[in-house]
């Protein structure tokens, strides 16, 4: 069982503006200050119909979770909840399959509000609620229970921000837990809450560069990575734009999108960070090659997983869900066509394998990994907790 931690859950709650019922139009939009928010003062007239509310659980390590779930793998989506939005998130989880072990709080859960114009070509307007206040005792609670949790768990995956009134240290505590179990801990964060957390020795950190030139932020994103390494991480992947930098004790890599696919995508466009971390979670715990891990990782991030991974709650989920399709689904596709244009430098040396992946009732497809050990092919998983769901039909 991956367990997965998202200490600040959010709600996103997604609205469609609507035409008057006496086929007027919608008022126009007024001028946007810096951070989407109407310039006072809103132009005065009637209210503005919108559509019934789409709600969606988010937080990256809801992404996480519902990412290692579309492949199959035994997730559990674990953190703070609170109020009538932190039932939502629960309940969506649910629809998509996901187990969940939230700590409950008195606090409510934090949304974030999305409303879209019916025309495709305006941008969406957003609010977003600050996060609930956490008190010690449910900071207690929740400790237990994360204990609790690490008895069963094959790997801990704690993401996301953290609530302004937990302890900037909250992370490395969780870590040390983890260490104390014998359980691997990936940790994407950054701040603070990365700088009190990397000398506790996660197995593998996600960070990201604040840089953005493709020349000047590989440098940048290197050199974050080798810092991790000394302050006491096993293992570091840096994103920064559309590339990940890789780091250990035995060696550096890079890995990036070849080109602009047939789809537009843009290999400097940061990628999916959620989807980012789920496609280093089975690598990190199978052992595959660095390589092998960047390669499915980025293909995942840079669109393979579905543009739901990086807008929750946008207009992918909402049309999935009136027209009654499939949450969570993973574009194989995509995934495929990213895989062939991810380059790694230095370049993979070794043989090949097909790894089968089980995408839950779509279709299994055959992908090229180099360099992974040669007994660590899809019938010999060292942790048989961790095999895809339909390990038997596929050794057949």
């Amino acid at each position: 069982m991956i367990v997965t931690v998202t200490l600040n859950a959010a709600l996103h709650v997604a609205y469609t503006l609507l035409a008057p019922p006496s086929g007027g139009t919608i008022p126009p939009r007024p001028p946007l200050l810096m951070g989407g928010l109407p310039a006072p003062p809103y132009p005065p007239g009637p209210p503005v119909p919108v559509s019934r509310p789409g709600y969606r659980a988010g937080g990256r390590g809801v992404t996480v979770a519902r990412v290692l779930r579309a492949f199959g793998h035994d997730v559990v989506a674990a953190g703070l909840a609170g109020g009538a939005s932190g039932e939502l998130i629960i309940q969506d989880l649910a629809k998509s399959g996901v187990p969940t072990a939230f700590t409950l709080i008195r606090g409510e859960s934090r949304r974030f509000f999305r409303f879209t114009s019916p025309d495709s070509g305006e941008p969406a307007l957003r609010f977003s609620e600050p996060a609930p206040y956490i008190t010690t005792e449910e900071l207690g609670r929740f400790a237990a229970d994360y204990r609790r949790l690490l008895a069963g768990a094959a790997a801990v995956v704690l993401c996301g921000s953290l609530p302004d009134s937990l302890p900037a240290d909250t992370y490395g505590s969780l870590v040390t837990y983890a260490a104390e179990a014998g359980v691997p801990v990936i940790l994407d964060a950054g701040g603070e809450e990365l700088k009190h957390a990397v000398g506790h020795g996660p197995d593998l950190v996600v960070a990201e560069s604040s840089a953005t030139g493709p020349e000047t932020g590989a440098l940048d994103a290197a050199e974050l990575g080798t810092a991790l390494i000394r302050l006491g991480a096993a293992a570091a992947a840096v994103a920064v734009g559309g590339q990940v930098h890789a780091v250990t004790a035995d060696g550096k890599w890079t890995a990036r999108l070849e080109a602009a696919d047939e789809d537009g995508a843009d290999p400097y466009y940061p990628t999916a960070r959620g989807a980012l971390v789920a496609g280093l979670v089975p690598g990190q715990l199978l052992g595959w090659s660095w390589p092998d891990r960047l390669r499915h990782a980025l293909a995942l991030a840079a669109g393979g997983a579905g543009s739901w991974t990086r807008e929750p709650g946008g207009p992918e989920d909402r049309e999935a869900g009136e027209e009654g399709g499939e949450r969570d689904r993973i574009d194989l596709a995509a995934y495929e066509r990213l895989l062939d244009t991810v380059l790694v430098d230095p370049p993979a040396r070794g043989h090949l394998k097909e790894l089968l992946i089980d995408h839950s009732e779509c279709a299994k497809v055959g992908t090229r990994l180099i360099n992974s050990p040669p007994n660590l092919g899809p019938r010999q998983f060292p942790d048989p907790k961790l095999e895809w769901s339909d390990r038997e039909q596929m050794a057949n």
